[in-house]
């Protein structure tokens, strides 16, 4: 991005933010600076005054211990400085997250308010009570289903159904030839006219002819 256009760009609140730490920064450096100039000047002082005391300069020796005063003073000072300027970069940080999480929190209570104003009460109420209802039906149309299949397959085995059918075909044959040998003796049993002692029964002929007449093989 070019010079220019960088003067031109709106400055976010990170920016605003990123430039004002680093001024914190460069403060604190150049405080770090002056208290060791500062300390430095103390032990020449310092020196200076040992120096006057050994000669005798009462009056000079008074000087520079003012002086001293001073100067410990000044450094002392730059001690508080230098926690006030920590302190400043420390809520920089803090109200920067501050305001992150207040953005953060706006942006997801604007997209609650959203979501609230196009989700209608009734109509979700009304769609879980449908659901709920036709899930009911559905299962019950599925226990009636399964319990059909089960009676059928229990019903209908191979085995059984291929006996009904037998059981059926004997049965109209029976019926066919019962019908066919109304005025047949069974066998076993007397005619109404024949004799008490006399018994007449069919023989093995009659009764092949009597399937032949039927169809029956």
């Amino acid at each position: 991005m070019s010079t220019m256009a960088s003067l031109f760009k709106k400055k976010t609140v990170d920016d605003v933010i990123k430039e004002q730490t680093k001024e914190l920064r460069g403060t604190q450096r150049q405080i770090t600076r002056d208290r060791a100039a500062l300390e430095k000047q103390e032990k020449q002082m310092e020196m200076e005054i040992k120096k006057m005391a050994k000669s005798g300069n009462r009056e000079a020796c008074k000087i520079l211990a003012k002086q001293l005063v001073q100067l410990r003073k000044q450094k002392n000072r730059t001690y508080a400085v230098s926690s006030k300027v920590t302190s400043m970069s420390t809520q920089t940080k803090v109200m920067n997250s501050q305001m992150k999480m207040a953005g953060a929190m706006s942006a997801t209570a604007k997209t609650m308010q959203t979501v609230n104003k196009k989700m209608d009460p009734q109509k979700t109420l009304k769609t879980m009570q449908d659901f709920q209802r036709e899930n009911m039906k559905m299962g019950m149309t599925e226990d009636m289903i399964n319990d059909t299949l089960d009676e059928i397959f229990d019903e209908s085995g191979d085995e059984e159904e291929s006996q009904d059918i037998v059981n059926q075909v004997l049965d109209e044959i029976g019926i066919e030839i019962s019908g066919k040998m109304v005025r047949a003796p069974a066998a076993g049993k007397s005619t109404p006219t024949a004799s008490p002692k006399r018994k007449t029964q069919i023989s093995d002929d009659e009764i092949e002819r009597q399937l032949r007449a039927l169809g029956v093989d």
